[in-house]
């Protein structure tokens, strides 16, 4: 098994015998921009933690500026962090990001209005419908309305499908009934008019759930209520990137007027029985589940990065729909997936290593456009 190396005099090296390094990049170099190679193409955005957009680290900051022009937060704006009690709000962090964005000149994607998960404390004990509606519409034109003109888009409604395409079975469901997600754009777009609305999800890109999706969104078209694009969240498995059924995707949500956006692409190299990014499911950690400690078989790194450059690939080829794709992390340190769906597992699905380094897999994307 030949592992990667961890130094970038090593690594370099590999990418020349690889054929991988862009041409005219040496050793020495800057690190090219992933913002400034699809300047002309598509946003270049990463989920940014707290630490991140409070700028505890100059080195960072100085990379996140460097690579990205959009971000999303990973939790901050979150109802059950943004609005951690029934009368009250707590928008220091993310009005920490929404200034990290102005100062360097990111566009912010809010995340997420309306979510089931990661909810109040104080929602579990609600059991009336009065109360399920005064809680949804406060929140979404009380946080929506805090940052309209200062953040460029709003996850309005996050995860509201089941795998075949039906409705979810959430509290908004429940109480509010199939029509909450066409009320939470209306509110979103009273509250929010110069912010661009969108549906987010995952596997969404798979037949059955896009078919629910692409009703979901002529329901709240026919209610003429604004919608202004659909993300696909792009939680894939190195191997196996279903590029039909995104390409299909792309063509027929842009067939309905809507933006195409890639909003949280990590690929996944580790085992799992199950595939989708359901929050919930969890797996039991065996001597087989971590398998990659030191580093990954060189086969596995180019398996990536052949997935990463037939992914973009895609996305220019339909430039002209795509709008965003953006990356759930800086770095393989960073990505949920080491601890998701087994806590403490070292994942690598990112373009950049634990220490920032780019991968052959990013080499392979910066050299699409050359």
């Amino acid at each position: 098994m030949i592992q990667i190396e961890q130094t970038v005099g090593t690594r370099i090296a590999g990418f020349i015998l690889a054929g991988l390094l862009l041409p005219g990049v040496t050793f020495g170099q800057s690190i090219p921009s992933l913002k400034d190679t699809f300047k002309n193409d598509f946003g270049i955005g990463t989920a940014l933690n707290n630490a991140q957009f409070e700028e505890r680290d100059p080195k960072m900051t100085q990379f996140i500026v460097h690579q990205f022009n959009m971000a999303t937060p990973e939790n901050s704006m979150k109802s059950a962090l943004i609005h951690p009690t029934w009368s009250n709000y707590n928008f220091e962090p993310s009005d920490k990001l929404v200034q990290f964005g102005k100062k360097h000149n990111i566009k912010i994607n809010g995340h997420t209005l309306i979510w089931h998960s990661q909810l109040p404390p104080f929602m579990r004990g609600i059991r009336s419908a009065d109360s399920v509606r005064t809680f949804f519409n406060d929140h979404i034109k009380t946080v929506a309305g805090r940052y309209d003109g200062k953040i460029f888009s709003w996850d309005v409604v996050n995860e509201a499908l089941n795998e075949d395409g039906t409705m979810r079975k959430t509290v908004f469901l429940d109480y509010l009934g199939e029509d909450y997600v066409t009320e939470a754009f209306r509110l979103a777009q009273q509250a929010s008019p110069n912010t661009e609305l969108y549906y987010n999800d995952y596997n969404n890109e798979q037949p059955a759930k896009r078919a629910g999706c692409l009703a979901l969104i002529k329901k709240i078209q026919a209610a003429g209520v604004r919608i202004d694009g659909v993300g696909i969240q792009g939680h894939w498995h190195v191997g196996r990137v279903p590029f039909k059924e995104i390409e299909e995707s792309i063509l027929q949500y842009a067939a309905l007027g809507l933006q195409v956006m890639f909003t949280e692409v990590d690929i996944e190299v580790l085992p799992r029985n199950f595939q989708g990014a359901e929050v919930s499911q969890r797996m039991t950690a065996n001597e087989q589940s971590n398998p990659y400690v030191n580093g990954l078989p060189d086969s596995v790194q180019q398996q990536l990065a052949a997935d990463y450059e037939a992914l973009f690939k895609l996305f220019l080829k339909h430039k002209d729909k795509v709008t965003r794709v953006t990356f759930w992390g800086v770095n393989d340190a960073q990505s949920w997936l080491n601890n998701w769906p087994i806590r403490g597992r070292t994942s690598y699905p990112l373009l950049f290593d634990r220490n920032n380094q780019p991968k052959p897999a990013f080499y392979r994307v910066v050299a699409l456009k050359k």
